[in-house]
């Protein structure tokens, strides 16, 4: 399995790590998560940042791309990608994620700017045969659009809050540009990186992509901002490195993220009818399914046993992000 061996991975790499390093290098990361830290830099400065960010991040990145991808997988289920560009890809969670969702060989490519980056996912990749023949390219994503190479299937994961405003605009664009079939967008699922998706979400429509998931439209979206945010979440378990670092108790935590597909042409099954937006909340003779709908609102949908059978059962198994 895809993430038994980048798990596996991952630990080789944090032996012999100096704890007091990859502490300061895991407290400075959360703050960049944060939104404290300042975006005119890498925000992987070197091998010690890139190991403590590999084993403390990269867990929870590779499984919100996953999530993310494999929702892209289901609503075109006849479709696997020949090629793939992962831009920001850093240490390459994405390219892990996509081994894990399509088989087979493909060509991939990750874009970064952090050498660090790229030498520890290089590094990483190396290990295992699904991902190996990855290629690793350093490109800076600031100051203009950067130059891509076409693929069937683009992602940005975790990179668009690293970037100013107008940098940010124009590697959406580059992105949408590049994707032969589809672009993924993942980022943190908070209110600032839902903002993100969205605003990226209404740059792949003006580029003429549509909406695949997790909008089962490709209007405007229903979210108020500012009392509110569409996110999911993922539950990862906690690295070493993790529980050593912050003393967590828990072997567990949940990812939440925010993100858009968007393809080129229709792919699979189009966008599902509905999709669930918050954790369904299950009481006595009913559960209480929270959506967003085809026809661009918000509405609850309460689902009891005279629904009949199979839609009460449905309704009981179905989980946050879900389609419905």
């Amino acid at each position: 399995m895809i993430e038994q061996e980048l798990r596996g991975a991952l630990a080789a790499l944090v032996d012999g790590l100096p704890a007091r390093q990859a502490s300061a290098a895991v407290e400075r990361l959360i703050a960049h998560y944060r939104g404290e830290t300042p975006t005119g830099a890498p925000v992987l400065r070197n091998r010690a940042d890139a190991v403590a960010y590999a084993a403390y991040r990269m867990p929870a990145t590779f499984a919100a791309a996953s999530a993310a991808l494999g929702a892209l997988a289901e609503r075109a289920p006849g479709w696997r990608p020949a090629d793939h560009l992962d831009i920001g890809g850093g240490t390459g969670a994405a390219v892990w994620a996509a081994a894990g969702v399509w088989e087979g060989p493909r060509t991939t490519t990750v874009l970064d700017w952090a050498e660090s980056a790229l030498d520890l996912g290089r590094e990483l990749a190396g290990r295992v045969p699904d991902v190996a023949g990855t290629g690793w390219q350093r490109g800076s994503l600031r100051g203009g659009a950067p130059r891509l190479a076409p693929a069937d299937l683009v992602t940005v994961s975790y990179v668009l809050g690293e970037l100013e405003p107008a940098d940010r605009a124009a590697v959406v664009e580059a992105a949408a540009g590049a994707a032969r079939d589809a672009v993924v967008l993942v980022e943190p699922g908070t209110p600032d990186g839902y903002l993100r998706i969205r605003e990226a979400r209404d740059a792949l429509l003006a580029a003429g992509l549509t909406v695949l998931a997790p909008c089962p439209h490709d209007g405007t979206c229903p979210v108020v901002v500012g009392q509110d945010w569409c996110h999911f979440a993922v539950r990862v378990a906690r690295s070493s490195l993790h529980r050593q670092v912050k003393g967590g108790e828990l072997a567990y935590e949940d990812e939440k993220y925010s993100y858009v597909a968007a393809v080129r042409h229709p792919l699979g099954d189009g966008p599902a009818a509905s999709r669930v937006v918050r954790r369904p909340q299950q009481r006595k003779g009913q559960v209480l399914l929270d959506l967003c709908v085809r026809e661009g609102g918000l509405t609850r949908r309460t689902v009891t046993k005279r629904d009949g059978a199979d839609t009460w059962r449905a309704a009981r198994k179905t989980d946050w992000g879900d389609a419905w």
